[in-house]
C-alpha cells in the first residue's frame, strides 16, 4: 500500500484470470544488475577503480563531476592503466568498467561468500539506499520502476497535439485529473462519495436524512448495484476461460470481501493488536470525515470488523489453495442457487449482464465455483443475518465500507492522509511519494496499454526482442537437457513434459495492436475520461473494465492479450496459454543491456526467464498440458516422485525465518520451484555458452571469475530493504520468499555455486550431500 487506491494490478488486460491458482505466476519480479553508484564511492575506492572511473571520463561515456581530496591520476597514467589492462586481457570498454564499478559497489567484500552470500554481494546496496518516502520496500525493482517513471512522465505531460491518437488523448487527461492543478478534489471534498453512496441506497453511518431503511432494504439490490461497478463484497464474479475445455470462456466465482489479510484477523484481539486497532481508526476517522457522529461511527465500524472476522474463519487459506484439480468445479447456476441460496443467482447474473448484449442467462448456464464451502458457510452466514434489522445494518454497513474503502482515496487530503496513517502501521511506510509518480502509475493501470505505446516508442527497440529471443532459447534447451537427465520421472511423463517445453511460446516487448492507432482508439472508446474529474474516471474506469471482461462470456479466448502493460517491471507465466511473457519495462538498461557480459546477462535476465519458464512445471503449472488444457497428463509414480521432491523445498523454506516469522513453505512453493529451477537453467544454458563462444575478457577491479560473477548478478537482482511491518505482511500474503531468501535458499541447493565460491564443510553456504531438487 503506497498511497494507490486498489486497482487491477497487473490485470489491466482482457485476460481476467482466476483467483483459483490460473493467474499469471511470476510477479513481482525484477531482475537487475545494480549499477547505480553510491555518492560515497571514492572515498572507498582504491586506486586502480578510481583510473577506470578516470578512464570512462576521458572516453566520455560516463560523465561523473565530483571533488575528489586527493590528487587524479595524470593522463599519461591513464593511458599507461589502460595498455596494462589490455596486456592483461581485461575488458575496458565503458560498459564493462561502468558496470564493473557498480558491482563492487553493491557488495561487501568484508563478508565471507560461503558464510552470508546475500551480504556479501548487496552489503554495500544496502547501506546506501535507504527506503525512500512513500515506499514500504525498496530494491532493484523500484529503481527501474522509478527510471521508467520518468519517461512516461515525460510522455504524459507533452501537450496533447492534433495528430494524436484518441487513447494518447485520454491518458493525458487522466494524468491531469489525477494531477488535480486546479484543486477541485479540495473543492469538492466528499461530495463525490456521498453521491455515490445515495446512488446504492444510503449508508446510515453518513447520512443523517435517514434515507438508509432497514425494512426495504434488500442484501440482492445492494449486491446487484455495486457489483455493477466491480465493487465486489462476499465473492467476487468475471468472465475467464474454462481451463478444462480450451478456448471457451465461462462465468466464474471465487470467495473474497477481507478488508485485512485473513490471519490478521485470526486469534487477535482489539484490546492488544495494532494492525487491528489502526483498521478501527482508519474506518472510524473516514466515516466521520464523510458526516458520521465519532462515538455512533466507531461502534458501528467495531461490529463490521467483527462480521469481517467472520468471514475470515470461513474462508480458505490460500496455501491450501494451490491444487488447480480441486479448486475446480464446473456447476449450473442452478445448482449454485441450491447450494448457496441466500440471493437470487439467475438474478443477480442477468443484472451484471445487462450492460452487455447477451440475452438473458438460463438456470441451466455453467459457473466455475473455485470455493464452495466458503459459498455454502457465507449463505448460511447471510441467511441468518438477514432475519433482523440490527444485523441488516451491519451488512449494509460492511458493504458500504467497501465502496468507500476502494474509492476514498481519490477524495481531498483528509481522506488520503487518513489512509496514510493506517499504511504506516499496516506496512511502516513514512513520508510521501511524489504525486507525479502516484499518477503515472495510476495511469499505467487504468490506460497502461495506450501509455504503453508512448513507452515502446521511446524506449524498446527491435534487436531487444531478437536478442531476447535468443536468451530464451538457450535457457529453453539447458532445461530440456537436465529434463532429460531426471531419474525420477518416468519416460512417458518425460516426453510429454519435453513436449510441453518445446510448446512453450514467449512473448516480449508489447502487444502488436498497440502501435495500431485505429485498434488502441477502439480499445478505449467505451472508456468516458473527462477534466477535473478524479473520482468519476476512477468509477467510470471500474464500470468498463466490468462490462469489457463479462462481454468476454461465449466468447473464444484472446490469444493475443496481455495481463501486464508495456512499461512494467516484471515477467510471468501463463498456464492457460502455456506462455512466458517479458514486458518491455523490463528489457532495458541496466536490467538488460546487450553490451554486458554474459556472464551478467545470464545471471540477471537469464535468471528471470529460466523462472518463468520452470513455472511451467512448478506445483499448479505441471497441471496443465502443453495445450494450456487442466488434465491429469503426469503417470502417477511422476506424481509421487514430484510431491516428495516439492516437500523437500516446502521444508526447507519453511526453515527460515523474518523476524519471528516463518516463510511459508507451502504458500511460496511455486515460486520457489521456480527460482531454484530458473537459476539452474540459466547456469547451465551460460556454461554452453562458454563452450561454444570460449572465457569472456575478465572485468576491471573485479577479482572474481565469470562463472562467479553469474552468481554475484543474480544475488544482486535481489538487493532490497523492507521495513519490519513490511516483512510481516509479506510472510501472511506474497506467495514470494523474501528476497534475501530467494537468493539463499536456491544456492542452498546448488552445486554449482558451492564448486565456483569453493565453499568447504562447516560453511553456512556449502551445499550439503541432501539438496532440495526438482528441475
Amino acid at each position: 500500500m503506497s498511497g494507490q487506491r486498489y486497482k487491477r494490478t497487473n490485470f489491466e488486460d482482457d485476460e481476467t484470470v482466476s483467483p483459483g491458482g490460473t493467474t499469471p505466476t511470476g510477479g513481482p519480479f525484477s531482475p537487475v544488475v545494480v549499477l547505480k553508484a553510491s555518492s560515497g564511492f571514492w572515498h572507498r575506492r582504491s586506486l586502480l577503480e578510481c583510473i577506470l572511473f578516470a578512464l570512462v571520463i576521458i572516453l566520455g561515456v560516463v560523465i561523473i563531476s565530483m571533488a575528489v581530496s586527493r590528487s587524479q591520476p595524470t593522463t599519461t597514467t591513464i593511458v599507461k592503466t589502460v595498455v596494462k589492462h589490455q596486456q592483461q586481457n581485461l575488458c575496458t570498454t565503458p560498459v564493462c568498467v561502468s558496470v564493473a564499478a557498480s558491482i563492487l559497489d553493491s557488495m561487501d567484500r568484508a563478508v565471507d561468500p560461503c558464510k552470508d552470500f546475500y551480504q556479501f554481494s548487496c552489503g554495500g546496496w544496502i547501506k546506501t539506499h535507504p527506503i525512500p518516502p512513500g515506499h514500504s520496500r525498496w530494491g532493484t525493482f523500484g529503481l527501474m520502476t522509478n527510471k521508467n517513471q520518468l519517461v512516461l512522465r515525460h510522455a504524459l505531460e507533452k501537450p496533447m497535439l492534433p495528430s494524436s491518437s484518441k487513447a494518447e488523448n485520454k491518458t493525458k487527461i487522466y494524468y491531469q485529473s489525477c494531477m488535480d492543478p486546479n484543486n477541485t478534489m479540495e473543492t469538492l471534498g466528499a461530495q463525490p462519495l456521498l453521491d455515490l453512496l445515495r446512488k446504492f441506497g444510503g449508508w446510515s453511518v453518513s447520512d443523517r436524512s435517514g434515507q438508509w431503511n432497514s425494512a426495504t432494504w434488500r442484501l440482492q439490490d445492494v449486491i446487484e448495484v455495486t457489483h455493477s461497478f466491480g465493487l465486489f463484497t462476499f465473492f467476487s464474479v468475471w468472465v475467464g476461460e474454462d481451463t478444462k475445455i480450451k478456448d471457451t470462456n465461462i462465468l466464474q466465482l471465487d470467495q473474497g470481501g477481507l478488508g485485512l489479510a485473513r490471519d490478521q484477523y485470526l486469534n487477535k484481539s482489539l484490546e492488544t493488536d495494532k494492525v487491528l486497532q489502526a483498521y478501527l481508526t482508519y474506518m472510524t476517522t473516514v466515516g466521520v470525515l464523510l458526516g458520521g457522529e465519532y462515538n455512533d461511527t466507531r461502534q458501528q465500524m467495531m461490529e463490521v470488523m467483527q462480521f469481517e472476522k467472520q468471514l475470515a474463519e470461513i474462508t480458505t487459506p490460500q496455501e491450501d489453495r494451490r491444487d488447480d484439480e480441486k479448486l475446480y468445479h464446473k456447476i449450473t447456476i442452478g445448482d449454485l442457487q441450491k447450494m448457496a441460496p441466500f440471493i437470487d443467482w439467475l438474478h443477480y447474473l442477468n443484472s451484471l449482464l445487462s450492460v452487455t448484449k447477451y440475452k438473458k442467462l438460463q438456470s441451466s448456464e455453467p459457473i466455475l465455483v473455485f470455493a464452495p464451502d466458503f459459498m455454502k458457510n457465507v449463505s448460511a452466514l447471510l441467511t441468518t443475518m438477514q432475519q433482523n434489522d440490527s444485523s441488516k445494518n451491519v451488512l449494509n454497513n460492511y458493504v458500504m465500507w467497501h465502496v468507500v474503502k476502494s474509492m476514498c482515496c481519490c477524495l481531498s487530503k483528509p481522506f488520503t492522509q487518513a489512509r496514510k496513517v493506517f499504511a504506516q502501521v499496516l506496512t511502516g511506510i513514512k513520508g510521501d511519494e511524489e504525486k507525479w509518480r502516484d499518477c503515472t502509475s495510476d495511469v499505467d493501470n487504468t490506460l497502461g496499454f495506450a501509455l504503453g505505446a508512448m513507452f515502446v516508442q521511446q524506449t524498446f527497440h527491435s534487436n531487444s526482442k531478437q536478442k531476447a529471443e535468443k536468451m530464451i532459447v538457450a535457457i529453453k534447451d539447458a532445461f530440456k537437457s537436465n529434463l532429460r537427465t531426471l531419474d525420477w520421472m518416468d519416460p512417458q511423463t518425460k516426453a510429454a513434459a519435453l513436449d510441453k517445453a518445446d510448446a512453450i511460446i514467449d512473448k516480449i516487448g508489447f502487444p502488436s495492436f498497440i502501435l495500431n492507432t485505429t485498434a488502441l482508439d477502439e480499445r478505449y472508446e467505451d472508456l468516458e475520461v473527462k477534466d477535473n474529474e478524479y473520482f468519476l474516471n476512477n468509477l467510470r474506469d471500474q464500470k468498463y473494465f466490468m462490462k469489457r471482461n463479462l462481454n468476454k462470456l461465449r466468447k473464444k479466448s484472446d490469444k493475443n492479450s496481455w495481463s501486464m502493460t508495456p512499461a512494467t517491471v516484471n515477467a510471468y507465466y501463463q498456464p492457460m496459454k502455456n506462455e512466458i511473457v517479458f514486458p518491455a519495462g523490463i528489457l532495458q538498461s541496466p536490467f538488460y543491456d546487450q553490451q554486458y557480459p554474459q556472464s551478467l546477462k545470464f545471471g540477471s535476465m537469464g535468471v528471470v526467464m529460466g523462472h518463468e519458464l520452470t513455472h511451467a512445471f512448478d506445483d499448479q503449472g505441471r497441471e496443465y498440458d502443453k495445450y494450456g488444457t487442466l488434465r491429469r497428463w503426469w503417470t502417477n509414480s511422476s506424481i509421487e516422485n514430484f510431491n516428495k521432491r516439492t516437500q523437500c523445498i516446502v521444508d526447507q523454506y519453511s526453515s527460515y525465518k523474518i523476524g519471528k516469522d516463518n516463510i511459508r513453505g507451502k504458500q511460496t512453493l511455486g515460486e520457489n520451484i521456480a527460482d531454484n529451477g530458473g537459476l539452474k537453467s540459466a547456469y547451465h544454458a551460460y556454461s554452453k555458452w562458454i563452450q561454444g563462444h570460449g572465457d569472456e575478457k575478465p572485468l576491471p577491479g573485479l577479482n572474481y571469475t565469470h562463472r562467479q560473477l553469474f552468481f554475484i548478478a543474480f544475488a544482486q537482482v535481489w538487493c532490497s530493504h523492507n521495513t519490519p511491518e513490511a516483512e510481516h505482511l509479506s510472510i501472511l500474503t506474497d506467495p514470494h520468499s523474501p528476497p534475501k531468501f530467494r537468493v539463499i535458499g536456491s544456492l542452498a541447493n546448488s552445486r554449482d555455486f558451492s564448486q565456483q565460491f569453493k565453499c568447504k564443510k562447516g560453511d553456512a553456504m556449502y551445499v550439503k550431500d541432501k539438496t532440495c531438487n526438482v528441475w
